[in-house]
């Protein structure tokens, strides 16, 4: 650093003398940064001999030939190492617009909004927000200002939400959680719907969140649509829950897709109606029906669940056998699109993760809250999914063997 650099009076800072001053309050025990840190006073010189540089050259701009300088005035700058008052030279005409220290904004160049929102992204509160902000950087923000603050980020949202996807998925999963909103003085359960796709490159993505009052087809088939619309033009396979008139809401909008219930999913609906005496022999005898090496043993030992516990069980019975072809689909793959594809398991891991940042909130007060931290919370969770899923230049050249033309030669980026 330049040690002719000055104050705004013009006196030279002694950065020997600085160093030494430092080291001595060190000792003593005073903070580095924060509202009464070593190093705040320094800041303050920084962003003071800046702001001389800046308005030096403002003036000697050719159009400011008749400006000239017009005093300081004064101002508090929350920053990393806490709040700094500052001198800021001004003009006569009014024209400087300093670049480090804006006009009308008191956060030096967003750090402290990305802190914000950093902490925000991770289920804090406004009020432990506050009280973050202010042990560690001194700085006081009402919850006014932090609504703000966060509010900067639902235009990206709404360009998020409507951003154009890939043409094919190989593979996507759709589910939904619910969430409780503030509405009109009452807290209402909210279902959340989600979509999380694998594309041609094997990376996750969250494809779209979307809210409604509860979770039925016919929401589901706007959620497609809106997939459709936004660029989607074909999904080689679908994994979903049981759902009634969920998998025709899929064939309807792409005809060609595969649609594969979740074993997992009607597994545990099954067992809802088993009596705990009966509970292991029964697990017993399903396992053999959805683990079975392909699907003319699969439906065999399907016979033989219905012959032992048809008579006790038939609604589980009956439920097994009307979704077979979809519970059964994934036999027709071998062992590495099946572990894909077979459960929803993949959604419902990104569902847990969303569930540690959302259970802090209790009820959202309003929609927009909601989407604001699932954003920010889903860009989190998605830098760990920079690389493929485990094996897939094998699921994909198998894909390619079954698909032919439906999947794309040319990766992207």
């Amino acid at each position: 650093m330049d040690q002719t650099m000055t104050k705004s009076d013009k006196e030279p800072l002694d950065f020997v003398a600085f160093e030494k001053n430092a080291i001595e309050e060190l000792k003593k025990g005073k903070p580095l940064t924060g509202k009464d840190g070593v190093i705040t006073p320094l800041l303050k010189r920084i962003l003071e001999a800046s702001m001389e540089g800046e308005i030096e050259a403002h003036l000697q701009n050719p159009e400011e030939i008749r400006n000239r300088r017009n005093g300081r005035g004064k101002k508090t700058v929350k920053t990393g190492q806490g709040q700094v008052e500052i001198a800021t030279p001004k003009d006569r005409n009014g024209t400087f617009q300093p670049i480090l220290v804006r006009k009308r904004r008191n956060v030096l160049n967003e750090t402290l909004d990305d802190k914000i929102l950093g902490l925000f992204s991770h289920g804090l509160s406004y009020s432990q927000i506050q009280d973050h902000m202010q042990e560690m950087y001194g700085v006081e923000l009402s919850t006014a200002t932090l609504s703000a603050i966060t509010d900067k980020i639902i235009p990206v949202i709404r360009e998020w939400q409507g951003r154009q996807l890939d043409a094919v998925y190989p593979f996507v999963w759709l589910d939904a959680f619910f969430i409780k909103i503030r509405e009109e003085g009452y807290v209402r359960q909210k279902c959340a719907y989600s979509v999380l796709g694998l594309d041609i490159e094997g990376k996750k993505d969250v494809l779209g969140v979307y809210l409604n009052d509860t979770e039925g087809a016919k929401f589901w088939l706007q959620v497609l649509t809106d997939l459709k619309n936004r660029g989607v033009k074909d999904i080689l396979i679908a994994s979903i829950d049981g759902l009634k008139g969920f998998p025709e809401a899929i064939e309807v909008t792409f005809e060609k897709t595969e649609v594969q219930l979740c074993i997992v999913h009607q597994v545990r609906n099954s067992l809802k109606y088993v009596a705990w005496k009966d509970y292991k022999a029964f697990v017993r005898d399903l396992k053999q029906v959805y683990r079975a090496a392909n699907k003319d043993l699969a439906e065999k030992r399907l016979g033989d669940l219905r012959e032992r516990w048809g008579d006790k069980y038939p609604i589980v019975i009956k439920s097994w056998e009307n979704n077979w072809d979809r519970l059964s689909a994934f036999y027709k793959y071998p062992d590495e699109v099946r572990r894909v594809m077979y459960t929803t398991n993949t959604i419902e891991g990104f569902h847990r993760q969303m569930r540690k940042i959302l259970k802090t909130k209790g009820a959202f007060p309003t929609k927009e809250a909601f989407l604001k931290i699932s954003y920010l919370a889903i860009q989190n969770i998605q830098k760990k999914w920079e690389r493929p899923i485990h094996n897939w230049n094998q699921i994909l050249s198998t894909l390619c063997t079954l698909y032919g033309e439906r999947v794309p030669l040319t990766i992207k980026g």
